[in-house]
């Protein structure tokens, strides 16, 4: 959301100083890790996330749009006092898994187009592999939903904060989370990965 304003896709949408600053901070958070890889949407705002990190470990921010923001398709922009108006907002609070945004994505098809994303991720790097994705708060709900296997229409009773981390192990018969929504205060990351 870009103040009270649901961002979507919007292009330029940038992170402002706290952001930047809660960015900086991940990064430092994460720089003692060997990370094999920094991969972002292609927005703007999770690029400028994933750049420090990037950048301590040497590493390119390699942009995989599997990782999109959801396509919320003419919701895009309009303020969220706005969309609460709506008689469908009911429908995306309370039955998402048969919704689709007015010329946008299903929640059910997001879902899938960022698991199948992570899946595909955990097939091109080694088990033991740290990898860094960033995304957007929307996407990374479905995306433990989808790994918990946790009914579509739950999925809003999570919360992801920004700049938090989430843990996610994957192989090719495993998916189990070692953190989810850890604050920067408390990534517990060191002891996950030795």
């Amino acid at each position: 959301m870009v103040g009270l304003k649901l961002a979507g896709r919007l292009p330029g949408v940038h992170l402002n100083g706290k952001g930047k600053a809660q960015a900086r901070r991940l990064a430092a958070e994460l720089a003692g890790l060997p990370i094999k890889a920094v991969i972002s949407s292609p927005l703007d705002r999770a690029r400028e996330t994933a750049e420090p990190i990037a950048r301590i470990h040497d590493l390119p921010v390699e942009i995989n749009e599997g990782l999109q923001e959801i396509d919320f398709g003419t919701w895009q922009g309009k303020s969220i006092k706005q969309l609460r108006r709506r008689k469908l907002w009911k429908d995306v609070q309370e039955q998402p898994s048969g919704f689709c945004f007015p010329e946008g994505e299903t929640f059910t098809d997001a879902q899938s187009r960022i698991s199948d994303t992570l899946q595909a991720l955990s097939k091109k790097y080694a088990e033991k592999d740290i990898v860094v994705c960033v995304g957007h708060s929307d996407a990374i709900r479905l995306a433990v939903a989808f790994f918990l296997r946790m009914p579509l229409d739950a999925f809003q009773r999570l919360r992801i904060d920004t700049a938090s981390v989430t843990v996610l192990y994957l192989n090719d018969t495993h998916a189990y989370f070692g953190t989810i929504n850890a604050a920067q205060d408390f990534f517990g990351l060191g002891t996950n990965f030795q």
